[in-house]
């Protein structure tokens, strides 16, 4: 019966796994016994420098899912695959549940759907400006232009309010409400 398993692999080899697991079914015997190898990935929009640009991100680092029916032998196939750590729950691993399964995938076709903010910066934030002339000002969010890349802040400079504007996401990083001004 095909279920689905969680497989830890080397960080960011996760798609030269999937191609080494999938590049040799044929020739192992193991198409009937494995039958999907699933990176979850999703598409990151990010401004640096005023260009937009979208990559594409994995969502799970470190981790596919392979569809397979269970066997010692199709066990032993994806663990002696290059750059394969273990299965998650090691040497008697437990498939993800019906529900697990469902879950992941709608989260899986949703994220797909749209493209995700890389900076998750809004109006209100509290930030620390880490590049230009008011570096290690903190200061709070006043505006945010996602499709620009950029954003103002307001700071404070001997006690007057003042705005910032043009700063880019990479210039600034969040903080904790409680450490701010």
């Amino acid at each position: 019966m095909l279920k689905w398993y969680v497989v830890q692999v080397i960080s960011s080899h996760e798609k030269k796994v999937k191609k080494a697991i999938e590049e040799y079914l044929e020739a192992k015997g193991m198409r009937e016994f494995i039958h999907d190898v699933l990176v979850p990935t999703e598409n990151v929009s990010e401004v640096k420098r005023g260009q937009q640009k979208i990559s594409e991100k994995r969502m799970w680092p470190g981790y596919i899912l392979v569809k397979m029916e269970f066997t010692d032998d199709s066990w032993a196939y994806i663990k002696d695959t290059p750059g394969v750590i273990d299965f998650l729950g090691g040497e008697t691993p437990t498939p993800l549940s019906e529900k697990e399964v469902n879950d992941m995938m709608k989260e899986l076709e949703d994220r797909q759907k749209g493209i995700v903010q890389k900076h998750k910066v809004d109006v209100g934030d509290h930030v620390k400006i880490t590049d230009g002339v008011f570096v290690n000002f903190v200061g709070t969010v006043t505006e945010v232009q996602h499709d620009k890349g950029r954003l103002s802040v307001t700071v404070s400079i001997f006690g007057r309010d003042t705005r910032v504007d043009d700063l880019e996401f990479w210039q600034v990083e969040q903080v904790p409400s409680e450490t701010s001004m």
